[in-house]
């Protein structure tokens, strides 16, 4: 029998065409052109330390590549977005180690500033204009640099006169309004709390790749240890807020739960100190604006209140 020459021999092992990069990343760019940068730590052995770089990391085991990038984009910012190949770049990594790296590409128009980011320090959206000033990860430089040459940034059309000016997504809040014997639950928040030190809150959180409701459910677990029966929840509250002109735009909606088990206790001691339960005709003095809005809406029976806007 006379076996063809592009047949290979049972026992021989059919090798890969190539070796797979172990690293993947996701070079994500927002309608306006702009790429959305995530600034490393400065001080850990890790590649690239405090510079600006964009998500991802290394597949685990035999785990392809897109599903890597899937996984590790999905871990440091919670986004879920389509990506498809763009190119393959080398990097080095602690100790000069050399590697290589599988990039793709998306789109993505939200707010650096919600995700959450429990790896380095920050997400920014920068437009092209501004990366050559950043202390950049070699690798990215040249990736946002080859995405350049092959999509050169569009002048930007203005903006059509309107009262809305230009569209800017807004960022939705879900609040736990809980009252019993005419209290309501309320949280101090630790003194070194990013947001509304030393001020009472609702148990409350940013909405991610999830229903409100679902988000309702988490954020109370997580934060007080309570159980929240789904079926017994209502909307009762929208606040419709921003700081100030050209601010962040949010949307606040507050749940009332009407059947819960458990008891609140302090689950996240970074973030809050404690949680009482308040009068709802005598508040605490230091409260956050909004959620003393949102409580003497749902008393007068309103359902919506906007703050802020002129």
């Amino acid at each position: 029998m006379t076996i063809p020459p592009c047949t290979p021999f049972p026992e021989e092992p059919v090798m890969p065409p190539y070796d797979e990069p172990r690293g993947t990343a996701a070079l994500l760019v927002d309608s306006s052109g702009r790429y959305l940068l995530h600034l490393r730590d400065a001080n850990k052995e890790i590649c690239d330390p405090g510079t600006w770089s964009i998500p991802g990391g290394d597949r685990e085991g035999e785990e392809p590549a897109r599903e890597a990038v899937a996984r590790e984009l999905w871990e440091e910012t919670g986004l879920a977005v389509p990506l498809e190949e763009f190119t393959v770049v080398d990097s080095v990594g602690p100790g000069g180690a050399k590697g290589r790296i599988r990039v793709y590409l998306g789109s993505w128009d939200g707010d650096a500033d919600a995700l959450p980011c429990p790896e380095g320090i920050m997400f920014r959206h920068f437009d092209a204009a501004t990366v050559p000033f950043l202390t950049m990860c070699p690798w990215t430089k040249d990736v946002i640099a080859l995405h350049q040459a092959r999509f050169p940034a569009r002048v930007p059309l203005p903006a059509r006169a309107r009262p809305g000016g230009r569209a800017r997504p807004h960022v939705v809040g879900v609040h736990l309004y809980l009252e019993e014997n005419g209290k309501v639950l309320l949280g101090l928040r630790h003194p070194d709390s990013a947001f509304a030190p030393s001020a009472h809150h609702f148990p409350a959180g940013h909405c991610e790749q999830e229903s409100a409701v679902a988000c309702l459910v988490r954020e109370a677990r997580e934060e007080t240890g309570l159980v929240i029966d789904r079926a017994g929840v209502e909307l009762v509250h929208v606040v419709h807020t921003v700081d100030h002109a050209g601010g962040q735009p949010r949307m606040g909606l507050v749940f009332r739960a009407h059947r819960w088990t458990g008891t609140p206790e302090v689950r996240e001691p970074d973030r809050c100190v404690s949680w009482d339960w308040w009068p709802v005709d005598a508040l605490p003095e230091r409260i956050v604006p909004y959620a003393r809005t949102a409580i003497e809406g749902i008393r007068a029976g309103r359902l919506y209140t906007e703050l802020g806007w002129t």
